[in-house]
């Protein structure tokens, strides 16, 4: 028998009244019962958000909020402004075309965060941009974007800013209604505490018109009929019963220990891995704004990266991330996101150092376990 330990960018483990939630009977959602869930759900997601706006359960992954923005937003043949920094950064890009929408690419070297002032020259060389498609967290590369910043470069034009928060939502802040943010999207099974099966997403005033007057094709993902269902507390279609009922314990469990609180336990957890990986004398990814929510790190030459992440999982029952795209092998990535606290952080990093010294890369055995020590000690 074996413990294991999901130290991954999503899924991210459950606290027990999640799995006990989802173990309940199942119930109708067209009833007076599940209007009461609908409404609690309502309220803790605008609190998770920070919005006073209303925010629409999808059921689909986050990536099916990513395409409802684009497609509700937009009409074929308009323009967008994608900002390109890693993996999530280029799937705004390729939804756009799949909408047919026109793209500018801002490129951002993978590991650096975008200058907002990026951003500001594109949008006063072309007035045509309707909206620009941000990363919260870039989660394949560990950087954040300064969000607040790029609200004040796009607030003041037509262009509606939208954000990918999959990763960041509830783990790092994000001021949706006070940064200017348009539209935000998220996940069920990052810093919600959730499985996967469930998509976010809300909309300002400024965006709510432009959802209006899309020409876009839509029919599962049509923000109008969502919004019309939840003025009556309901969904347009089947929700996903048993994750929204693990959803309003999880907000509950959010709204008891506050948003500070929950952004400062990221933090320290961040913190304490970065401080073990420069200990065991490793290079962070992340040149610029690392995130608190995944740390990634380059591989030290002479060691199989796919090799050191399969042996942590299978080996000794601790998964972690190895890296997407270009950066397969180059990097692995550490989540310290969501139900984890820092007993889970210190059990990951003494693996890495076990497996590590097992193939062969020379450090100070316990190096790393004692440098998280000491920031959980602060």
């Amino acid at each position: 028998m074996r413990k294991n330990y999901l130290l991954t960018p999503g899924p991210t483990p459950l606290p027990p009244q999640v799995t006990e939630a989802m173990a309940r009977p199942i119930i109708h959602h067209r009833t007076p019962q599940f209007q009461a869930v609908i409404k609690e759900v309502s309220e803790g997601l605008k609190f998770v958000f920070q919005t006073k706006n209303d925010v629409y359960i999808l059921a689909s992954s986050g990536t099916g909020a990513m395409e409802a923005a684009v497609a509700n937003l937009l009409s074929p043949g308009e323009t967008a402004l994608t900002i390109q920094g890693g993996k999530f950064g280029e799937r705004w890009t390729e939804l756009c075309a799949a909408y047919g929408i026109n793209t500018e690419v801002i490129e951002v070297e993978w590991g650096k965060a975008v200058d907002p002032r990026e951003v500001e020259k594109k949008l006063k060389s072309n007035p045509e941009i309707k909206a620009v498609f941000a990363t919260l967290c870039e989660t394949s590369t560990g950087v954040d974007t300064d969000i607040e910043a790029l609200g004040k470069a796009v607030k003041e034009t037509e262009a509606a800013l939208v954000v990918d928060a999959i990763s960041g939502l509830g783990a790092i802040d994000l001021k949706t209604d006070e940064w200017a943010v348009d539209a935000a999207v998220s996940g069920s099974q990052k810093g919600l505490m959730l499985p996967p099966g469930l998509g976010f997403i809300t909309v300002s005033a400024k965006a709510l018109k432009l959802v209006e007057t899309s020409k876009n094709s839509r029919y599962y993902l049509d923000l109008r009929k969502a919004r019309k269902a939840l003025q009556s507390v309901d969904t347009p279609f089947t929700p996903a019963i048993t994750l929204i009922i693990a959803l309003s314990e999880a907000l509950k469990m959010m709204r008891q220990d506050g948003l500070e609180n929950i952004f400062l336990r990221h933090k320290k957890m961040a913190q304490a891995t970065r401080s073990a990986i420069k200990a065991l004398g490793l290079e962070l990814f992340a040149s610029a704004a690392p995130s608190d929510v995944v740390t990634a790190v380059k591989v030290p030459a002479g060691i199989d990266g796919e090799k050191l992440v399969k042996t942590m999982r299978d080996t000794y029952g601790v998964t972690i991330a190895g890296g997407q795209a270009e950066l397969k092998g180059k990097v692995f990535r550490v989540a310290h996101m969501g139900f984890i606290e820092e007993f889970d952080i210190i059990a990951g990093i003494s693996c890495l150092e076990k497996v590590l010294a097992q193939m062969g890369y020379q450090f100070t055995l316990g190096a790393g376990v004692k440098a998280a020590e000491e920031i959980f000690l602060k």
